[in-house]
């Protein structure tokens, strides 16, 4: 009698959750056009079509996306192959615990011995060639039990992200570079930064997890009961005819937390967590330094300046920076140094690269002065 040995990635099922509005890079990225569903790179696939890619080739094109219910027809729109029961939709923004969570209850019914993969929506990743293999080692690690995250290796102090602390090799078969973590540490400052870069035993948390799904599961019902029960009745009611009614009564009392602080965290305090390193390069287009970092191209000669959209209708002359258009409006930049310009038919945003971030707290203030007909 022949044994035949399953393959840990036949029981690979990738999701991505799409949410958020990406408000660093408004007014391009909009409520009812979040960045996950723009081209920012140039490369004419929007960042949740890229993703999409990068993991169907993993798991025979079984992925599952979790956006919510007002994006979904365009969501339809770019992944006209993905079935009706691959879309799982929120009636409103619960942070990630949620989500992630009701993803791996529902892949958890299919398949009980599930082995899930949360990956961002609008996150840039080259080569996907050098993703997949790392995916494929991240799955061969959870095979062993355990909740696996990439950690992509620190090229600047950046205090924008958190960090993984990781510790020594785990020699698991299948994963060679597999460290055991230590420790998630929240965004630092940039004195710590500095030296979570130079101890060499740190690496950026781009909120990529690859575990069972039901040892994701066990650690949201230690940590978060209440939430793991919302999310069981609505899972149990998935599929029937009761689903639309649980989900609008359930969902908005559900607690919001994100799924570091639901399942990360403590789960590596449990000694349950490993990191295997990014080999790719990664972005997750936090503003629009960013996009101008992800874009190289200037029809004028000026590499130092990045146009996004009509590029006759732009004039650099002496300046550096970026400019994404989308009026056909005529924008001369004169002697001007990291300059951010969007033009919108509605908003027009100007800045510095340097100031990229707070463009966050001007729509806060767009907000609480009721100006949200431009958010």
């Amino acid at each position: 009698m022949v044994m035949r040995v399953t393959s840990p990635l036949a029981h690979f099922h990738p999701f991505i959750p799409a949410g958020g509005v990406g408000s660093r890079l408004w007014p391009l990225s909009r409520a009812d056009a979040p960045k996950f569903l723009l081209d920012l790179t140039g490369s004419g696939s929007s960042l949740l079509r890229a993703t999409y890619d990068r993991l169907a080739g993993l798991s025979g094109g079984r992925v599952m996306v979790v956006t919510g219910r007002t994006h979904a027809p365009a969501v339809c729109r770019q992944l006209p192959e993905l079935s009706p029961g691959d879309l799982v939709l929120e009636p409103s923004p619960k942070d990630s615990a949620a989500a992630i969570g009701l993803a791996c209850m529902l892949i958890a019914r299919q398949d009980p011995d599930a082995i899930v993969g949360s990956f961002a929506a609008d996150h840039v990743i080259e080569p996907a060639e050098a993703f997949q293999d790392v995916v494929r080692e991240a799955v061969a690690a959870a095979a062993s039990g355990r909740i696996v995250t990439i950690g992509i290796p620190p090229s600047s102090p950046a205090t924008g992200f958190g960090y993984i602390r990781a510790g020594s090799q785990l020699g698991l078969e299948g994963a060679p570079h597999a460290l055991q973590v230590e420790q998630f540490v929240e965004k630092p400052d940039e004195a710590t930064a500095r030296a979570y870069v130079h101890s060499g035993n740190y690496t950026w948390n781009a909120g990529m997890f690859v575990a069972p799904a039901s040892l994701m599961l066990r650690h949201l019902a230690a940590s978060e009961p209440a939430l793991h029960a919302g999310l069981a009745e609505i899972a149990d009611a998935w599929g029937t005819p009761a689903q639309d009614e649980v989900v609008d009564r359930v969902w908005p009392g559900l607690p919001k937390t994100a799924i570091d602080y639901a399942v990360a965290e403590p789960a590596a305090a449990a000694g349950d967590v490993a990191m295997v390193p990014a080999t790719f390069t990664w972005d997750d287009v936090g503003d629009f330094a960013a996009i101008s970092r992800l874009n190289h191209v200037d029809p004028h000669g000026d590499p130092h300046v990045t146009v996004l959209g009509d590029n006759s209708r732009v004039l650099a002359d002496s300046s550096t920076g970026i400019v994404v258009s989308d009026t056909g409006r005529m924008i001369a930049l004169i002697g001007v140094e990291d300059i951010v310009v969007v033009d919108t038919p509605d908003a027009l945003l100007v800045t510095t690269q340097e100031h990229a971030q707070r463009v966050k707290d001007a729509v806060a203030s767009l907000k609480q002065s009721g100006n949200t007909d431009v958010l």
